[in-house]
């Protein structure tokens, strides 16, 4: 089913506007202008992130904002070649980890049932598959929150994780798994739309 006969089939909750600024038009930015990135912008970007749903809503996502210039060059050292420049030109950078001791914030996230945190305690390999996991679900959540605040959203894997985490994260219990660029998309910021994979070949009903 092409695009055009989903379109007549299917009524959406959003309309094409919505769609388009989310999904079918939205690409991975690889060129920014130099307009500032608020802070009134990246705590709209974090306020819709943290709704996204996760395992026993334990939210183990963390980020390291990273504005200034000095901070700046300490991370791009750590860069991949090819993601030197962009991330060096961007208005803003975020550095997504998972914090392996999310657990204890359980009496915050679920105070309900806040002595489930004994499930993990000593439970090193458990809380860092959880939370790489749903630390990685929450990356989504936040590049979507990125497109709602009307920036774009560069992710990038490229990069020295042990690096990252030494020169920023030392002292605290983060894994660096992500960096993200953002900003307002510059002069030829999209790279052609690659194709994606046929709902046929994708799914399966059983």
């Amino acid at each position: 089913m092409d695009s055009t006969t989903e379109n007549q089939v299917t009524e959406y909750v959003l309309d094409g506007d919505a769609l388009d600024l989310f999904f079918r038009e939205a690409r991975t930015a690889n060129t920014f202008t130099d307009e500032m990135v608020t802070d009134e912008q990246l705590r709209a970007i974090y306020e819709l992130t943290k709704f996204g749903p996760t395992a026993m809503n334990i939210q183990p996502l963390r980020i390291t904002w990273v504005r200034s210039a000095e901070a700046r060059e300490r991370l791009v050292r750590h860069m991949a070649e090819g993601n030197r420049a962009k991330t060096a030109a961007a208005p803003m950078v975020a550095v997504l980890s998972y914090d392996t001791e999310w657990h204890e914030q359980f009496p915050v996230f679920f105070p309900h049932a806040a002595e489930r945190k004994a499930m993990f305690d000593g439970q090193d390999e458990l809380r860092a598959v959880m939370g790489s996991n749903n630390g990685h679900m929450q990356a989504a959540y936040f590049i979507m929150a990125v497109r709602a605040v009307g920036l774009a959203a560069g992710p990038m894997g490229g990069f020295d994780a042990a690096g990252i985490d030494a020169e920023f994260h030392a002292g605290h219990n983060r894994r660096a798994f992500m960096v993200v660029n953002i900003g307002k998309p510059g002069e030829n910021a999209w790279h052609p739309r690659l194709p994606r994979l046929d709902y046929d070949f994708v799914t399966a009903t059983v």
